[in-house]
């Protein structure tokens, strides 16, 4: 059990803020009409988001398992088709698959706060940032490195535990995380660039909304919030049965959203103080970045603030995507937790490999299509498997489950209030997610 119901928020939000809040949020916001995207993405996460992460947290409370073990219970009490299992299945193997890669990107996080620290940055031009990260990539010794320190940190965190370990971490990494977020917003607002930035952001520009618009706000409504992969259902096996369900995921969406913003805020108005454009993906993280920090006063150290945050982002999610394998191991099998966890990480560290040799001496070398190793790993994991789950777990918690056990759990007990959560979870929900789901397979 988590010791209080805030320390479940601050986990869950951990598994949430990761590498995708720091720099797509605030990209694809103010590429998809500012203000008008942030509004639409709110009700996104009203109608998709959070009605599937209600149900996930409610299935692995009902269920006080891992998301295996869970789903086989559950199907077996209340005389449901065994295909639902695939739930649990899918979403530890997509966790996998994520978490085999994700330490790799998240290692280059570790290396860019030694590179900041050092004065890498400093005063340097554009061709000399993107040199570092070109150089850096076409370097797989280098990589694996960083990816084995990552992985190493992350298996020794799981290892001890969810009070000596997972709690441990969270009480530590995620005051850190929001301190230093703090911080550099405070740094950002008096840059020239901060009313640039916010209007980057925030200004409405109905213009730039479209349909793609709408199916870009639901798909990170959807992915933001660490659904599908079973480290939800997870974490929500060790909630206290007292703590409001409802309540409590709203929190927790109010707390992603809320860092995702002002990463945004803490990042542009520095890109644009400095002239930049704003790239996406690793161009931006990597390249534009540290290339702003390295013309202002005092960017080595503001920098190195910034890697420290992303790295921090990165090693709660990580840890929360390890749950859900790792419990079901220890459960199955009786295993210790220490030995499970340094086996799913030697694991999930060879796989990883494949992602590395793709940025270097496999980039020519396709597994489908145009699609490198890094790239079919991710696709299949985030745009099939990921969608696939929460669609059965909004379907799962709206349908499958008694009215009973959604009333207990939920603390539903009007008769029109359990209407709208099948409404919402059971129509509206799964249908927003299989809406992109179709739109990203197709496109």
């Amino acid at each position: 059990m988590w010791s209080s119901r805030w320390l479940f928020v601050l986990a869950a939000a951990g598994s949430a803020v990761g590498l995708g809040n720091i720099w797509k949020f605030p990209y694809i916001t103010g590429e998809n009409g500012g203000g008008a995207f942030v509004l639409i993405y709110l009700i996104c996460v009203a109608f998709v988001g959070i009605p599937i992460m209600m149900a996930e947290v409610m299935i692995g409370r009902e269920g006080r398992q891992s998301p295996i073990n869970t789903m086989r219970a559950l199907v077996q009490q209340h005389h449901r088709s065994p295909a639902w299992v695939l739930i649990g299945w899918m979403g530890v193997l997509a966790g996998f698959l994520i978490l085999s890669y994700y330490t790799v990107i998240a290692g280059w996080a570790l290396y860019y706060i030694l590179q900041m620290a050092q004065g890498t940055f400093d005063g340097a031009t554009g061709a000399v940032a993107e040199s570092t990260f070109n150089d850096f990539l076409s370097d797989p010794w280098r990589l694996v490195f960083w990816q084995t320190l990552f992985m190493v940190m992350t298996v020794w965190i799981i290892a001890r535990g969810v009070i000596k370990g997972l709690e441990s971490a969270i009480r530590w990494f995620m005051p850190l995380l929001f301190v230093l977020l703090i911080v550099l917003l405070g740094y950002a607002v008096t840059t020239d660039g901060f009313q640039q930035g916010w209007d980057f952001m925030f200004a409405f520009h109905w213009e730039d909304v479209s349909g793609q618009t709408v199916l870009v706000a639901m798909g990170q409504a959807f992915f933001t919030l660490s659904l599908g992969m079973g480290a939800i259902m997870a974490y929500g096996a060790y909630v206290p049965s007292n703590a409001s369900i409802t309540s409590t995921v709203s929190i927790i969406a109010i707390l992603d959203t809320l860092v995702a913003v002002a990463a945004g805020l803490a990042i542009f108005p520095i890109v644009f103080a400095n002239g930049l454009e704003p790239g996406q993906g690793p161009g931006l993280m990597f390249v534009t970045i540290p290339l702003a920090f390295g013309q202002m006063p005092l960017g080595a150290l503001f920098g190195t603030l910034f890697f420290l945050l992303v790295s921090f982002a990165a090693i709660t999610s990580a840890i929360s995507i390890s749950e859900p394998a790792l419990a079901y191991l220890v459960e199955t099998y009786n295993a210790k937790r220490g030995r499970v966890a340094i086996t799913l990480g030697v694991i999930s560290w060879v796989l990883g490999l494949g992602t590395v040799f793709s940025f270097n001496i496999w980039a020519d070398r396709h597994v489908v299509g145009d699609l490198t190793f890094f790239d079919f790993v991710d696709y299949v994991s985030q745009n099939v498997m990921l969608p696939l789950g929460g669609m059965l777990i909004a379907l799962f918690g709206a349908w499958a489950l008694p009215k009973t056990v959604i009333g207990s759990q939920l603390g539903l007990q009007e008769g029109w209030v359990n209407v709208v959560w099948k409404v919402v979870c059971g129509v509206i929900a799964p249908l927003g997610v299989l809406v992109v789901f179709v739109a990203t397979v197709i496109g």
